[in-house]
């Protein structure tokens, strides 16, 4: 009893002490895992889900579907950290990232993201469908290798077909559900893809000195702000376009109708208005290009939260 009570103080002590190093070890592994962009891929495949079961879908499947995306996302994000670790080193926006403060090792980060992607894929296997992890894996794939390896250091369309990989949650989704992939989900396929370049591009330009100092090609280090707005104008164009095309595929109402049309027509506004600024001019803060980065998002949050609504108010557009 005397050796217990004289080293339960020393072992709460030893216990308290390691701690804040667990929690500082975990959050550099989440953070290799690039929560905010998962978070994201997340906001595009629950509302596919709503339109493929056209209501409610179980939410015990929405719940598994989401837990097999975080695992597959998560595990192409920590491949992408390996890799673009030495980039990322060069970079004022990512210098703080676990693989380059050396938080995490290269071994470790491997067999972190190897393991997230056997989870991911027997996850989504068992628990969801065949299809879903088929698809899941391919994502992985499709960023790991396709994006990170390939493209990102070698074209500026980088972002164009690397941004495939992104795409992916809408074909899961709708998987997930109907154990299928069908027209609906292959239109909601198109729309994140028109989406990607005027979504990336201008943080690209907002941090083109970043890219510039690393070498990486990314379109506005390659042509001037003009160029790129142009660029910017005819995505954004086509990605609304596209995104009515679901109306009568998907046989969607006013509310979807309605919502494409209004946050369509704001985006290519403010797309409009980057590529004025360029053509005046302006270079560096003057352009605002994070204006259209960070309102892309709120679009494409709104549009896909129609998606999921629209089925539920059954207001037929006729």
């Amino acid at each position: 009893m005397k050796d217990d009570v004289a080293t339960t103080p020393i072992t709460t002590a030893a216990t308290a002490a390691a701690m804040p190093g667990a929690r500082g070890r975990l959050a550099a592994f989440v953070a290799l895992t690039k929560p905010r962009i998962i978070e994201l891929l997340l906001v595009t495949t629950v509302p596919v889900m709503f339109l493929a079961q056209r209501g409610v879908p179980s939410l015990w499947l929405v719940l598994e579907t989401l837990v097999g995306g975080i695992l597959s996302a998560g595990a192409a994000n920590t491949f992408n950290s390996v890799y673009d670790r030495d980039i990322d080193r060069l970079m004022h926006r990512t210098s703080s990232r676990p693989m380059v403060t050396g938080e995490v090792g290269v071994r470790e980060a491997l067999v972190f993201g190897g393991a997230l992607t056997v989870a991911s894929t027997v996850w989504f296997a068992l628990v969801v469908n065949v299809l879903s992890a088929v698809l899941s894996l391919l994502a992985i794939a499709l960023y790991a290798v396709g994006y990170t390896v390939l493209l990102k250091r070698r074209t500026s369309q980088n972002i164009v077909w690397g941004g495939i990989a992104g795409c992916m949650p809408t074909l899961i989704g709708w998987s997930a559900v109907t154990g299928t992939v069908q027209w609906p989900a292959l239109v909601l396929f198109l729309v994140i893809f028109f989406w990607t370049p005027p979504h990336y591009w201008p943080l690209s330009m907002a941090f083109r000195d970043d890219y510039a100092t690393a070498e990486v090609p990314m379109l506005p280090v390659e042509r001037g702000p003009v160029a790129v707005g142009r660029q910017v104008v005819a995505y954004s164009w086509v990605m609304v376009a596209t995104s009515l095309v679901l109306v009568p595929v998907a046989g969607m109402g006013w509310l979807y109708t309605a919502t494409a049309v209004v946050a369509g027509a704001l985006f290519v506004a403010e797309a409009h208005r980057l590529l004025r600024a360029a053509r005046s001019g302006l270079t560096g803060p003057g352009l605002r290009p994070m204006r259209l980065f960070h309102y892309s998002i709120t679009y494409v949050t709104v549009v896909f939260l129609a998606v999921a609504v629209d089925p539920l108010a059954h207001l037929p557009l006729r």
